[in-house]
């Protein structure tokens, strides 16, 4: 609507990226803050709350706080985008079905556990991942029409290493796929997701800006992709609904995103990451999401193969609790751990 606006009336403030990713921020923000709380009276009308898992007794006494609670700020991130950003731009709608793409996976697999009350109900992995995997197509379907340059960049160099062509198509369902399930095994602690979900789409969306700017992009050395920058104000918005939800969501958390809201946090930040050729850089920009994971893969493959165990549980955040440090010390100690990996990943950014 404000970007229509500035082309029809001539209004030259609304045709700027930051002064209209400034107003998706506070919309995303305000809508999230001021609609959560009947969203949660709702849940806990309807006992749509969050199933623990058995092999997590020390959560019990979070059984009964309600889940789905991402529904929300993605309906308020949504309703930002639509008022600001240009919706004639393809990279733009290729977020959108990103976000609302993976958010419906998440979804479908909340309610499924809800409904029966199991944490290890809703869709099968299989499923879940034959699912993820239509949306990551559809989206790189998208920027393959948009003719989304498919060179392959790699931090430190200021040129390509190579063309992809058409091996662009599985590495950006691979990049979708392993985000999506990073931030969602990630999100197990009150908040633990949240915040550096906030900082990875500022990291991404200044990376993004920086790709879709003529004069900055030269400047630093990095490819110019016209019209990516527009999608810097999706992932402002996004950055502003989380803010909202993170005013419910912090310790001690009265809702939970689910897998609602992690599979699209997860699925846009891979988005992206793939915009701002930074699918490598994104190890640094998501380091908890990707900590998280390895210890994972690192506790199953180790018990497979040696029939020992790394950890005490997998992921690391539940290592630590059974470690006996305090919920909140963890979280904030992940927090810091992502922003000092941010800064270095901007950082970065210079040295090409």
């Amino acid at each position: 609507m404000l970007y229509e606006l500035s082309q029809l009336l001539d209004i030259n403030l609304f045709g700027y990226i930051s002064v209209r990713a400034g107003v998706a921020f506070f919309i995303a923000f305000t809508l999230t803050l001021f609609v959560m709380p009947k969203y949660l009276s709702w849940a806990l009308a309807k006992n749509a709350n969050q199933p623990i898992s058995k092999y997590v007794p020390a959560h019990e006494g979070k059984r009964h706080t309600p889940t789905m609670g991402g529904a929300v700020f993605i309906s308020a991130t949504l309703i930002a985008a639509l008022v600001t950003v240009d919706l004639g731009n393809l990279y733009v709608w290729g977020g959108l079905i990103s976000i609302v793409g993976f958010g419906l996976v998440g979804f479908k697999d909340d309610l499924g556990k809800v409904m029966a009350g199991d944490n290890l109900e809703g869709l099968s992995p299989k499923g879940k991942m034959l699912l993820q995997a239509l949306v990551a197509t559809l989206a790189t379907g998208i920027l393959l029409y948009a003719e989304f340059p498919t060179e392959f960049y790699v931090p430190f160099l200021k040129t390509p290493l190579f063309d992809l062509s058409y091996a662009a198509i599985p590495f950006w369902i691979f990049v979708f796929l392993a985000t999506t399930n990073a931030v969602n095994l990630t999100d197990g602690l009150d908040g633990l997701a949240t915040v550096p979900s906030i900082i990875a789409l500022i990291s991404l969306g200044i990376i993004t800006y920086v790709t879709g700017h003529a004069i900055f992009s030269q400047y630093l050395l990095v490819p110019n992709i016209k019209g990516v920058g527009e999608v810097t104000i999706l992932a402002v918005a996004f950055s502003g609904g989380l803010l909202g939800f993170l005013w419910y969501n912090c310790y001690p958390a009265e809702i939970f995103m689910g897998d609602t809201g992690s599979l699209a946090i997860g699925g846009f930040i891979a988005y992206m990451a793939i915009l701002g050729k930074s699918e490598i850089l994104l190890i640094l920009i998501g380091l908890i999401f990707v900590i998280e994971t390895v210890s994972v893969i690192l506790q199953v493959g180790s018990f497979k193969l040696r029939g020992k165990r790394v950890f005490l549980m997998a992921p690391i955040h539940h290592h630590y609790e059974l470690k006996k440090w305090a919920e909140n010390k963890i979280i904030v100690r992940f927090w810091m751990i992502s922003f000092i990996a941010n800064i270095l990943a901007l950082i970065s950014f210079k040295f090409r």
